[in-house]
């Protein structure tokens, strides 16, 4: 690594998924391979073509924080998720709020849209009221979930919010990751949040996208994704200031890789060149071969198109060691979080190196062909230090990130 940059380790992990809220909960669901798929209850789905989902059960109380309950009743489903993920994130960390700027760096796709949802069926509605829209026009606005984060917890610094689909929060920790490794900030606050909202589920059901049983990634007869929601957020630091505050740390980002598929809108390049370019990247900033990986977190929504893809973008990367890799996707369990995604199977990752597990996706007992690697299909323990998770999203965009194994 050059001289002028720093390594940068994960000093806090906060989660909330539809397995639970917080590490513990979450760490014993993905390590069992426990599956949360439901009937939808957030809203009337008798019009859809398909009516499961993986939502997440909000705590009944909220998060202890500097907001005033008032205004964190205001909050949308997804900011509260997003809220309850920083904090737990925050108080690992052992931070504290000082006069130093911290960045926070989000990657959402639908942060905010049960507003817009809710602003355009009043507007459009009997009677044309306009009660509760002021507080939707600001709510929605994309930067607010951030700026409620930081009142909670009682920080500032410059927001940064992106979105380029599923890739959203893989991106957001790379970004992040890249301030803090050139030394532009010894801190950052990162990680990805998204909640289900009946426009964007009604939409994938338009695309027929999703799974009318659930989603059975590289499985042979594989019919699609199931949405889920959820939120992780990241502390990231440099780890000589980890070292000296003698913080417990997690483990290490070693490497990110992105690239842009211009093959198609929402198919993914069947060869996966970009999903390919992400790993050869991520491998190269850490200058680690595929031989070396423990255990990669595959995309892998269960959609045909995608699933085919990454298995022949994997098989190029690994070569010879794809028989020896061992690949999951945890969206077996807990459906497509979109833009929290990324976040989420990053922590997974940390969890799974810290314990020495790997994540199983449950039994597949027809995979792919594509798939020339094994598949973790059941609980087990496995001793290795490096891990890889993979996340691609519509329009193209590609983000591969390489953890390692907590100094």
């Amino acid at each position: 690594m050059p001289p002028n940059y720093r390594r940068v380790v994960v000093t806090g992990a906060g989660i909330i998924t539809p397995l639970g809220t917080g590490w513990l909960c979450n760490q014993d669901g993905f390590r069992n391979g426990k599956q949360a798929f439901g009937s939808v209850s957030l809203f009337d789905a008798s019009r859809q073509r398909t009516r499961i989902a993986a939502e997440v059960v909000l705590p009944t109380i909220p998060p202890v924080s500097r907001l005033p309950i008032r205004e964190f009743n205001r909050i949308d489903r997804a900011g509260k998720m997003l809220l309850w993920a920083a904090i737990e994130a925050w108080q690992q960390s052992g931070w504290v709020a000082t006069e130093e700027e911290i960045p926070i760096v989000l990657g959402t796709t639908s942060g905010g849209m049960t507003f817009g949802q809710d602003f355009y069926r009043q507007a459009f509605g009997p009677g044309g009221s306009t009660r509760l829209q002021s507080t939707r026009i600001t709510h929605y606005q994309p930067q607010r979930q951030a700026l409620d984060v930081m009142d909670a917890i009682g920080f500032s610094g410059p927001v940064s919010i992106i979105a380029n689909a599923c890739a959203s929060g893989a991106n957001a920790i790379g970004h992040a990751f890249e301030l803090v490794r050139s030394g532009q900030y010894t801190r950052a606050l990162s990680g990805g949040y998204d909640g289900i909202s009946q426009l964007v589920y009604a939409g994938f059901d338009s695309l027929l996208a999703l799974s009318p049983t659930g989603a059975r990634p590289f499985h042979l007869r594989r019919d699609g994704l199931t949405l889920g929601e959820g939120a992780a957020v990241l502390c990231l630091e440099e780890l000589d200031s980890a070292l000296h505050r003698g913080s417990k740390i997690h483990g290490e980002i070693l490497g990110y890789g992105s690239a842009t598929d211009i093959s198609h809108l929402t198919q993914p390049h069947p060869d996966g060149d970009a999903a390919l370019a992400t790993m050869q990247a991520a491998c190269k900033m850490a200058r680690v071969e595929p031989g070396e990986i423990g255990y990669l977190n595959a995309h892998g929504t269960g959609t045909l198109l995608n699933d085919s893809s990454e298995a022949r973008a994997i098989a190029r990367w690994a070569g010879d060691d794809a028989k020896n890799l061992q690949v999951s996707s945890t969206k077996a369990g807990i459906g497509h979080s979109l833009g929290a995604a990324g976040a989420i199977e990053a922590v997974v990752c940390l969890m799974a190196l810290a314990g020495q597990w790997l994540p199983p996706q449950g039994p597949t007992d027809d995979v792919d062909p594509n798939c020339n690697f094994p598949l973790v299909v059941r609980p087990q323990a496995h001793e290795f230090n490096l891990a890889l998770s993979n996340s691609f999203g519509f329009g193209g965009a590609n983000a591969s990130l390489l953890f390692g194994k907590r100094i």
